[in-house]
């Protein structure tokens, strides 16, 4: 039997016009709309802008067959200065010892557990920064060319410390 490994995309210009990728595209603009990630804005005169762009992974089940065509619209948050548009960085990740850690002890104590998983999570956090980002490759508004993103919630790459339902 012979398997036919696709390669996936390294840049928008080589997954747009292709239906699988166009698909996960909408799907992942779907999901921003619908969190009301931005607003379009004029851009101020003292404010910077940075890019995004889209990253591609093909999502594969166990026999190796494609589950998914994964998109991520990711801001270029390397181009963020320190102080003018972030001033820390956060990342939540659970530690694996405090994973077993809470394993053993529902074990001992007989409790029962539950998995979850929250589908771009990140999304639901809220940005304190003012971050000004380019309109997504072939998602431009072309009524508002001439407008930004002004972010009001996280996007993959950012540097910002984001909270999730507290005040600083």
């Amino acid at each position: 039997m012979r398997v036919i490994q696709e390669v996936e995309p390294t840049c928008f210009e080589q997954a747009v016009g292709n239906p699988k990728w166009d698909n996960a595209m909408d799907d992942e603009m779907a999901v921003l709309d619908a969190n009301v990630i931005w607003e379009l804005v004029a851009l101020l005169k003292d404010k910077k802008v940075i890019g995004c762009k889209w990253v591609y992974k093909i999502k594969h089940n166990v026999d190796g067959s494609v589950s998914k065509y994964k998109t991520r619209l990711v801001a270029k948050g390397y181009a963020q200065t320190y102080g003018i548009n972030y001033e820390g960085t956060y990342n939540l990740v659970a530690k694996m010892t405090t994973t077993r850690a809470i394993i053993v002890m529902a074990s001992v104590k007989g409790w029962s557990l539950h998995q979850m998983d929250v589908m771009n999570v990140f999304l639901h956090g809220d940005l304190q920064e003012e971050v000004y980002m380019e309109q997504p490759p072939d998602y431009v508004d072309h009524t508002h060319l001439n407008l930004v993103c002004r972010l009001k919630k996280p996007l993959y790459g950012l540097k910002q410390h984001v909270e999730f339902g507290q005040t600083r």
